[in-house]
């Protein structure tokens, strides 16, 4: 069976003239069914159900369970396990990164003329040698971790678990933050760092972290229109809506549903002004604009019809809600059930800009150019197969229609059970044999198990 494909870098062959803006929307945490074009009747996501409207939806994209593991996938298209060998997930001070010497899809297209950016929060290594401008972007500002972490004289520091600090209100009802030294009263949090390219640009507390979104907004909106002229990638990843809450003051209290959808639909509202941005500038018949979250969502948000959460290998804990958005190359309203994920991203991306494969460096994504611009399903899928990896341990195999959990030895048909209710693996002995020796073949090539409990 082909687990990878091989990826050299950009060769010296003349691109075309215009080669396609590459635009990655990354949210943290969202669940599945946390917009509208997902299921959800509760957050109001207007500019995202345009989105969907006008693009593709992508019911079968994967992520990891968690949050650097994802972003590594993305960055490299690879599944974490070959490129960032960790049990969970990266925390600052960290001695460990993603390797410098790893192909990332902000490399390649450095290289292929683009210009590039990353606006957001990073998680692959906050010291130097990691950061995204030692990783092929020319340009970043966002803190390098979640919004959840800080450094403390003692190392890293996680507060995960903790309860959720509601913004405090003014008697006029606007919101509002208490900064102390220590970090948020009543959290304990140390302040963040909010990083210009290498450097610490001011830290940041309650009241920034209500700023975020717009913030980063308004840099990728002026990195567009400073280089209409010339194709660029932009990455951004937000650091909503992962936990702790903070909605901007324009959206907190807004929704009826509580803080949680204030920050959903204040991120709707950021996709819609990058995408008026691209409008405005008469870029979007050649901008691919992907939208997607990093994992499934936590119980603060809905995962609905599937099963887990974020950090499980349940559908719920690694589908993301993806859209693909390129007028004119990208049928509308249209969807793809194919099975597809983030290390898809970079093979795709070379295909788009020109960028040759040949033998050279292993890669596990494909190219789903192709998916993108065929009808409703209409297109083979890059992959008959899929694998999750929970930390460093293979805990299931999905191949077509069935998916086999390893350590519990269940089966379950995801066409016609895609919330993983009904055990069919007595009804079924030959495809559970079948996926067993899916899972022995990525035991040669990855390891089914090594260090760590997983995440």
């Amino acid at each position: 069976m082909a687990l990878c494909q091989f990826l050299v870098v950009f060769s010296s062959v003349a691109l075309a003239a215009e080669k396609p803006n590459i635009v990655i929307i990354n949210v943290d945490d969202l669940g599945y069914a946390d917009i509208g074009p997902f299921g959800s009747t509760k957050n109001r996501t207007p500019n995202l159900d345009r989105m969907a409207a006008e693009g593709k939806r992508l019911t079968s994209f994967y992520a990891a369970p968690v949050c650097s593991p994802s972003r590594a996938a993305l960055m490299t298209g690879c599944y974490p396990k070959r490129v960032l060998p960790i049990p969970h997930v990266l925390f600052p001070v960290s001695a460990v990164g993603l390797a410098p010497e790893e192909l990332t899809i902000a490399e390649l297209l450095r290289d292929a003329g683009y210009a590039t950016a990353c606006i957001g929060k990073w998680h692959l290594g906050d010291q130097p040698a990691f950061l995204p401008t030692a990783q092929g972007f020319e340009t970043y500002y966002g803190i390098p971790y979640s919004n959840d972490m800080g450094p403390v004289a003692d190392g890293a520091r996680s507060d995960l678990g903790s309860p959720i600090p509601k913004p405090r209100r003014r008697p006029d009802g606007t919101v509002f933050s208490e900064f102390g030294e220590t970090g948020i009263r009543g959290y304990g949090q140390p302040p963040l760092p909010m990083l210009e390219n290498d450097r610490v640009a001011f830290r940041v507390g309650p009241t920034q972290q209500q700023e975020t979104v717009a913030g980063y907004t308004d840099r990728a909106v002026d990195f567009i229109k400073a280089n209409q002229e010339r194709s660029f990638f932009l990455y951004l990843p937000h650091s909503a809506v992962h936990f702790p809450i903070y909605p901007g003051e324009a959206f907190a209290g807004r929704s009826p549903h509580g803080y949680y959808s204030d920050w959903v639909e204040e991120v709707d509202w950021s996709v819609g002004r990058v995408l008026d941005a691209i409008r405005t500038a008469g870029l979007a018949e050649r901008t691919l604009v992907v939208f997607t979250s990093d994992n499934g969502g936590t119980r603060r948000g809905s995962n609905v019809p599937l099963r887990g959460h974020k950090g499980s290998t349940w559908e719920g804990g690694v589908r993301s809600c993806t859209i693909a958005w390129w007028p004119g190359s990208i049928p509308a309203d249209s969807a793809s059930d194919v099975i597809c994920g983030m290390h898809d991203i970079l093979p795709t991306a070379a295909a788009l800009s020109g960028v040759e494969l040949s033998a050279g460096r292993l890669i596990d994504g494909r190219d789903l150019s192709q998916v993108l611009k065929a009808p409703n399903n209409s297109a083979a899928g890059p992959h008959e197969s899929f694998f999750y990896f929970r930390g460093l341990n293979l805990q299931a195999v999905r191949q077509g229609r069935w998916k086999l959990h390893l350590d519990e030895k269940t089966l379950y048909d995801l066409a016609e059970d895609i919330g993983e209710q009904k055990n069919l693996a007595s009804q079924h002995p030959e495809i559970v044999s079948q996926l067993n020796q899916l899972a022995a073949d990525v035991d040669a090539d990855l390891g089914r198990t090594e260090i760590g409990p997983g995440c």
